[in-house]
C-alpha cells in the first residue's frame, strides 16, 4: 500500500517569539516493512539553522533554531511512502507469556537486550500495581503471548471511552486508569503500563492511520490525524503492533513515524520558545492512498 501524508503544524502567538529552538520527529522511519520514498519538512520562518540525525532510538529528528521574530509558526511535513506490513503469527505458535517474561530478564533464556530496554519504567510510564491489576485476566498461567496481547488491547478499547479534551499531554497515565477515557496517546500509554508491569517489552510508536468517513459522507481534506499505538516484542518473532484505540493488530492502513519508551520521545514538535505569550495550535493531517 503506497500513500501520501501531509501534515501541517500552526502555532499563533500572542506576542513575538524572539528565539526558537525546536526538535521535530515528523519524517517516517524506514523499516523491514515500509519503505519511505520521499521525504520533505519546510518550516516558515525558515530556520537560521538546521540539522538532520537519528536518536537514542534510530528516529530521524530535525533540530532547528530561529532568531527572527515571528508571531507564527507553521511546519509542513510531507511524504510518500509503500507499505507491506506481514500478518502476525498464529497466537497459538507464540510461546507462553510468563517464558517472554524469563527471556526478558535473563532467566536461563537468550537476553534481547533491544527488547529488555522497553521493560523498564519511563518518565511518563511509571510501573503501577493498578496497570498490573488490570492486565492480569488477559495473562492467565501458559497463556500464548499473542493471546494475551490481544485480550489486553480488545479490554482497553472496549473499557477506555475516547473523548478528546479530557486529557492533556501532561495527564499522568494513573489518571487514565483512573478515569478510563482520553484519546490515543492515553490508550498506548496504558497498554505499555501494563505490560511493563507483568515483565513485557512494549514500546510507544507515532504515525498516522487512514481513515475513512461514514457512508454516504464526503472525506473532509486535512481531518485525518496523527496515531499513536503500540509495539510488543514475541520471542522468534519481533515487534508486534497493536492499536487499543482501535481493537487491532497493525496492519497497512498504519504509518510509523517514530517509537520510543513513551510519547515524550516522540512528540511531533517539542522545544523552547523566548517570548510568545499565549498560543494557539492547529494541525492539519491529510493521508492519501496512491495507485
Amino acid at each position: 500500500m503506497k500513500y501520501a501524508i501531509s501534515h501541517r503544524t500552526t502555532y499563533t502567538y500572542g506576542e513575538p517569539v524572539d528565539l526558537a529552538n525546536h526538535i521535530l520527529h515528523l519524517t517516517p522511519r524506514e523499516t523491514p516493512w515500509q519503505r519511505v520514498l520521499e521525504a520533505e519538512v519546510l518550516c516558515d520562518p525558515l530556520p537560521l539553522r538546521r540539522s538532520r540525525r537519528l536518536d537514542h532510538f534510530g528516529n530521524t529528528t530535525i533540530q532547528i533554531s530561529i532568531e527572527d521574530p515571528h508571531t507564527s509558526f507553521t511546519i509542513t511535513a510531507s511524504c510518500q511512502v509503500e507499505v507491506a506490513l506481514p500478518y502476525p503469527p498464529p497466537p497459538d505458535s507464540t510461546p507462553a507469556w510468563e517464558n517472554v517474561r524469563g527471556q526478558l530478564l535473563g532467566d536461563g533464556f537468550p537476553l534481547s537486550p533491544e527488547a529488555s530496554e522497553f521493560t523498564y519504567p519511563s518518565p511518563l510510564i511509571p510501573l503501577l500495581d493498578d496497570a498490573r491489576a488490570y492486565a492480569l485476566p488477559s495473562f492467565p498461567a501458559n497463556q500464548p503471548l499473542l493471546y494475551g496481547l490481544r485480550d489486553l488491547t480488545r479490554r482497553i478499547h472496549r473499557d477506555f471511552r475516547f473523548q478528546p479534551g479530557a486529557t492533556a499531554v501532561s495527564t499522568p497515565v494513573q489518571d487514565v486508569l483512573r478515569e478510563r477515557r482520553g484519546v490515543c496517546q492515553d490508550f498506548a500509554h496504558v497498554q505499555l503500563a501494563c505490560l511493563r508491569a507483568l515483565g513485557l517489552s512494549a514500546r510507544y510508536v507515532s504515525g498516522y492511520l487512514r481513515t475513512l468517513p461514514p457512508p454516504g459522507q464526503y472525506r473532509l481534506i486535512g481531518a485525518d490525524a496523527s496515531h499513536a499505538w503500540v509495539s510488543a516484542w514475541c520471542p522468534g518473532f519481533g515487534w508486534i503492533d497493536l492499536d487499543p484505540t482501535n481493537d487491532l493488530v497493525v496492519a497497512e492502513d498504519h504509518v510509523t513515524l517514530a517509537w520510543g519508551r513513551d510519547y515524550a520521545d516522540v512528540s511531533p514538535v517539542r522545544g523552547i520558545i523566548l517570548g510568545g505569550g499565549s498560543h494557539s495550535l492547529d494541525v492539519a493531517v491529510q493521508m492519501d492512498e496512491l495507485s
